[in-house]
């Protein structure tokens, strides 16, 4: 197999959720996909190995253009035409896949987008040696720049015959989504607990038929007892017919779990088919 033409490189750590669709998709648009582990905790790196997917660490605080360079360059990869660095954070979304792929495709040595606040200064005069990087592509040539700069050297010390761009990035927190997001994964992992167990299938669905019969059972004697209406018959009906909404309830809920069990089985089988023909 040849030099990649495009290569990929995810930058970001604990994508356990994430890492799988992200991979399967970019494969679609490039020729290589290379995992950047911040140090993961969880099985982020596993699944990555699973699908073949080149996984390299840097635990470093910053994540910086020069550190990148170097990185690749003593990672014994082939030179690719052009390589897309970019940084997998809370903020980042599968839908901004395509848009981040199409960097690959601009005429830039090296295109960097540096994380800045808004009252820093040009982000042409940061030394990228501390420069915090949201995205950086770049050509072998411009890969190799950045790795001989000096350590106070900006991107107005790279060569001139480079085509050379510099963006600021605006760090925004979010504090709100990155709750909610925490919030996500444990209600996933608590789904992911229930349809590996099938434990709560069996607690859920064989209660909720039991309530659902019997209801039925009671309403036909409530009718059939009951032959006017006070405040006795309308209690014992509308409990009757809670006991079978509860029971109805149940039961779809259970369904609705097997179903899920059963997409969740189909999609390990397909990591498992994925990692098999990488």
């Amino acid at each position: 197999m040849g030099a990649p033409r495009h290569r990929l490189v995810l930058i970001g750590s604990n994508l356990e959720l994430r890492i799988v669709s992200i991979i399967v998709r970019a494969r679609e648009s490039v020729d290589e996909v290379v995992l950047l582990d911040r140090g993961s905790s969880d099985g982020t790196v596993e699944l990555a190995e699973r699908l073949s997917c080149p996984v390299l660490t840097h635990t470093a605080e910053h994540t910086t253009a020069s550190d990148l360079a170097t990185l690749l360059n003593g990672a014994g990869l082939e030179d690719a035409e052009r390589t897309l660095f970019l940084r997998v954070n809370d903020a980042w979304r599968l839908r901004d896949l395509p848009l981040s792929i199409n960097r690959l495709h601009e005429r830039w040595d090296v295109h960097v987008s540096i994380v800045l606040d808004e009252d820093e200064g040009p982000p042409e005069d940061v030394v990228l040696l501390d420069a915090d990087v949201q995205h950086l592509q770049v050509t072998p040539a411009g890969l190799a720049a950045l790795a001989g700069l000096g350590p106070l050297g900006t991107a107005m010390d790279l060569p001139e015959d480079l085509a050379v761009r510099v963006s600021r990035h605006i760090a925004r927190p979010n504090v709100h989504q990155a709750e909610s997001l925490a919030s996500a994964s444990r209600m996933a992992q608590m789904f992911y607990w229930m349809l590996e167990s099938k434990h709560p299938l069996v607690l859920i669905g064989l209660p909720g038929l039991v309530l659902f019969v019997l209801g039925i059972q009671l309403s036909g004697n409530v009718i059939d007892q009951f032959k006017e209406l006070n405040s006795t018959s309308l209690g014992v009906t509308l409990a009757t017919v809670a006991v079978t909404l509860v029971g109805l309830f149940a039961l779809m809920t259970a369904i609705l779990l097997w179903i899920m069990e059963k997409q969740v089985a189909s999609l390990q089988h397909q990591v498992e088919t994925e990692g098999e023909v990488a």
